[in-house]
């Protein structure tokens, strides 16, 4: 039956052309975009997750860059503790060398009380953004922050440190490695940043030496303990780097668009549509043929 009021083919023509038309706009905003998933209204599961990821892979970015920091300061570290022990084994064997008949003495202490002047240059300039682990101005142990969990909303997020337990080469209370070394045995401690003329005398010196061996031991256990921690925190910082390059991975296969496949749907999208404006065209060509009845 032909009917003048409801053309039948043409409302199912229609309705075929802006199906298409909707998948053809959702194919060119993927294409413009690069996202098949943009927003939460065309996936809100999968938005959620994506959303999560990202926030994850920032606070990821963020701790990454904070090992970095933190093995610039432990690079400071280590080379102000080496130095250190090159300074002591110096003022060891200028004190060795104090003891030999006819020694200039006096010369001798000048000598290491600049080598102690030494001490303290090294140990105030072993500075990095403000962080300093050799003067006693930070409490132990230092926590650099090297994980991050995220509870998911259900628990808590557990952020992760790596610990050192700071020694004091110096500090203000003069109770530092360099200032109150003590060896067993040692009638009393000898600060190395600040030797005096007793420190030499024959009835001492032995104890003075001893407490050089004792300075010398200190700095060498804490460079130790600066070297594996260093080690711990440049592994955390690689591992870090890794997770984060799959946070990114799995991000991009959640909402990226896979272009090759978009722009072919486009294409056979394109070509969908202007079938369907042909068979609407024909469809409303059709209805006009009952004028023809009348003729």
């Amino acid at each position: 039956m032909s009917s003048i009021l409801v053309n039948a083919s043409a409302v199912t023509a229609l309705q075929s052309l802006r199906m298409t038309q909707s998948s053809l706009n959702t194919t060119q905003k993927e294409i413009s975009t690069g996202l098949k998933i943009s927003s939460a209204a065309d996936n809100a599961s999968t938005w959620a997750i994506a959303e999560a990821m990202k926030s994850d892979k920032g606070v990821l970015s963020t701790i990454s860059d904070s090992l970095s920091g933190a093995n610039s300061v432990l690079n400071v570290a280590t080379a102000a503790v080496k130095s250190a022990l090159t300074v002591m084994n110096d003022i060891k064997s200028a004190v060795a060398q104090a003891q030999q008949p006819g020694a200039d003495q006096a010369k001798i202490l000048t000598s290491l009380q600049q080598l102690g002047a030494q001490l303290k240059s090294v140990v105030s300039s072993a500075t990095f953004t403000g962080l300093n682990v050799t003067d006693g101005s930070l409490a132990t142990p230092v926590k650099f922050i090297a994980s991050y969990n995220n509870g998911g909303g259900a628990a808590a997020s557990v952020v992760g440190t790596i610990d050192l337990t700071v020694r004091d080469l110096t500090n203000t209370g003069g109770t530092g490695i360099l200032e109150a070394a003590q060896a067993t045995g040692a009638a009393a401690a000898t600060d190395f940043t600040g030797l005096v003329a007793a420190d030499l005398a024959a009835a001492t010196v032995a104890d003075t030496l001893s407490n050089a061996d004792k300075a010398i031991a200190d700095l060498t256990t804490y460079a130790s303990e600066i070297g594996a921690t260093q080690t711990r925190v440049k592994e955390q910082n690689e591992f870090i780097k890794t997770m984060n390059e799959a946070l990114t991975t799995g991000v991009s296969s959640l909402v990226d668009a896979d272009m090759n496949e978009a722009s072919t749907r486009l294409q056979a999208l394109q070509t969908q549509q202007q079938l369907g404006v042909q068979s609407l065209s024909i469809a409303n060509q059709n209805a006009q043929m009952i004028l023809k009845l009348f003729q």
